[in-house]
């Protein structure tokens, strides 16, 4: 039976039981407490242990809140899993002179006792003397000492956390040489990420035809998806977008702009496939042998065959799809947009993404897991760095804060990218809107995540479905080839919002947790502010694409402001004279981002 008297529980942060590792990004100060508890009234102190990567043991002292609970932090500087725990102990030299001073005050006279006690404690000396050696003493003979059990922090650098991104696909802008060639404006205009759906070889079996039709007319360039041809599979390039020299071109352009390429990697594969011929038992096969191919009903993708997750020769399976993601990152390759990894099993996640790291450590990982919540925030706490969130679909003040509030729920382990549009997910606000609605949800996403991004053909504001009640795109660039350029009536915006990204911390230096909702009393405009250290942005947004709605947008004193504050508005340049309670009149889908004056 333990024998220790100090008891260290609701440690914090923790996931699961430490099951899975807290987040946090290099530079983070990593926010540590704890309920400490020991029987009778002594004295305690604690501190919080903690390691870098191969790392020693560093310490950093808590500060007692009351109540038991105690608090403290650690700075994190570098990218790797971290280890913390805490350490309890009874301070016998600060208890005896809290003692000491309890009696004093209470008129006790006869002191022998309790100093006899202190000389035992500090040696001999006046009580005074005793005062200054208390701290180095009690920090030094830690008795009773008692540690908690040792839980993780996996910590990423900076674009794990933020970014802004622009998906686009190669073959409508020249292919892997016009993509370089477009780098400079997209780095003007502010975006980080750069983002290519899949660029391998296309199959030919099945191919989709435009608009999603089953047969392919001649000439049709098939969906990017449909991954593997006789020219090669996922390590592959597809030979009408370029080689693996364009490739590096376009890695070195984009770190020249301080911008990074993201790669899908959607693991299914075409009918072509050379895994196909040479491994067909990683695939799905019916009784009668025949290969399965996909299906989300009732769509039907029968130019792609998916992976056969319980093969017997999973093992090789496994370590062949790490190979593909290292070879990527071998060739500049530092994010990865991950299609679908619900569908796959977590505990393969888990393990692709710590081998990948512990060999390219600076890899990023995005989740597109438009799934329930559950295996959502699973395939966060298993690794990923990053994930879709249900955005797209939430539009009413309601549903925006519920997102909002789920997510900061979540922000422990999983850390949001906003997208108003996808080449999948042409949402019904954007399809009937027109600009007011493609500007009001830009604004929403760029101030309201660290990372967010946007499907080429935004800034145009592209809004024609396949048909009614669908929000397929009609002339889908996943079925066919465009011609791109950038151009669009939202560009300046994008660069607006993008510049106002860069200037505020407020914005990109921290997740939602340091969100705080702005009463605005009424259901047309959404108030927050963004605030970290001294940086503070004030947002509000009109939610409604077709009126001009007025209310007011009521200043919280929590927020620390000034009874009275110059704020200019960031998107058009006016200046208000604000207070507590500001009137707000904004025209369709309009919005106030407001800096404080200088």
């Amino acid at each position: 039976m333990s024998a220790e008297r100090i008891i260290v529980t609701d440690v914090l942060p923790q996931v699961d039981c430490g099951r899975w590792p807290a987040k946090a990004c290099v530079g983070d100060r990593v926010d540590v407490s704890a309920t400490i508890v020991r029987d009778g009234h002594e004295t305690l102190r604690a501190v919080v242990r903690y390691r870098r990567p191969k790392g020693r043991w560093r310490e950093a002292p808590l500060a007692a809140l009351g109540n038991d609970r105690f608090a403290g932090e650690f700075e994190v500087d570098a990218v790797g899993r971290w280890r913390f725990e805490i350490e309890a102990w009874v301070d016998r030299h600060a208890g005896w002179l809290e003692e000491h001073d309890r009696k004093v005050a209470a008129g006790q006279e006869d002191l022998s006792g309790e100093l006899a006690e202190g000389e035992a404690l500090f040696g001999p000396g006046p009580v005074d003397d005793w005062r200054g050696l208390a701290p180095g003493l009690g920090g030094r003979e830690r008795h009773g000492a008692s540690r908690s059990g040792t839980l993780d922090v996996d910590v990423e650098r900076e674009r794990a956390r933020t970014g802004a991104w622009y998906e686009l696909f190669p073959r409508s802008w020249g292919g892997l040489e016009g993509v370089t060639e477009v780098v400079p404006q997209l780095a003007a205009l502010g975006f980080d990420v750069v983002y290519l759906p899949p660029i391998h070889p296309i199959g030919r079996t099945n191919r989709k035809g435009r608009n999603n039709a089953e047969a392919a007319a001649p000439g049709d360039v098939g969906s990017p998806w449909a991954i593997g041809s006789p020219e090669g599979g996922h390590d592959a390039i597809d030979p009408g977008l370029g080689n693996e020299g364009d490739l590096r071109e376009l890695v070195v352009e984009l770190r020249r702009h301080r911008m990074e390429l993201a790669l899908d990697l959607a693991l299914q594969m075409s009918p072509d496939h050379p895994w196909l011929r040479e491994h067909p038992e990683w695939f799905q096969h019916r009784p009668d042998g025949s290969l399965k191919y996909a299906e989300n009903p009732p769509k039907r993708y029968q130019d792609i065959h998916n992976l056969d997750w319980e093969t017997r020769d999973r093992k090789r399976l496994w370590n062949a799809i790490r190979e593909v993601v290292e070879h990527w990152c071998g060739l500049g390759v530092t994010v990865f947009r991950v299609d679908n990894p619900h569908t796959k099993p977590i505990p393969f996640w888990e393990w692709l993404i710590r081998q990948v790291r512990s060999r390219y450590p600076e890899t990023v990982f995005l989740s597109e897991a438009f799934t329930r919540p559950a295996p959502m925030t699973l395939l966060a706490k298993a690794g990923f760095s990053q994930s879709y969130t249900y955005f797209t679909w939430k539009n009413t003040k309601a549903e925006l804060v519920e997102l909002v509030e789920q997510l900061r729920s979540w922000s422990l382990y999983l850390r949001p990218n906003l997208w108003p549009n996808t080449p999948d997910i042409l949402h019904a606000t954007l399809q009937t809107g027109g600009r007011p609605a493609f500007e009001l949800r830009l604004v929403l996403a760029a101030t309201l995540s660290p990372s967010y991004g946007i499907y080429s053909g935004y800034e145009a504001c592209e809004n024609v479905p396949v048909r009614a009640g669908t929000e397929e795109y009609l002339d889908s660039e996943k079925y066919e080839l465009r011609e791109r350029r950038l151009d669009g009536v939202l560009l300046p915006l994008v660069k607006r919002l993008n510049d106002i990204r860069r200037a505020h911390p407020a914005l990109t230096g921290a997740g939602l947790e340091r969100l705080t909702w702005l009463e605005t009393e009424t259901d047309h405009l959404l108030g927050y502010a963004r605030a970290l250290d001294e940086d503070v942005v004030l947002v509000v947004v009109n939610l409604d694409p077709f009126a001009v709605h007025d209310g007011v947008c009521v200043i919280p004193a929590e927020l620390g402001l000034p009874e009275r504050v110059d704020v200019v508005d960031g998107l058009t340049g006016e200046t208000y004279d604000w207070g507590a309670r500001n009137y707000v009149r904004l025209g369709p889908g309009k919005a106030h981002v407001l800096e404080l004056a200088r």
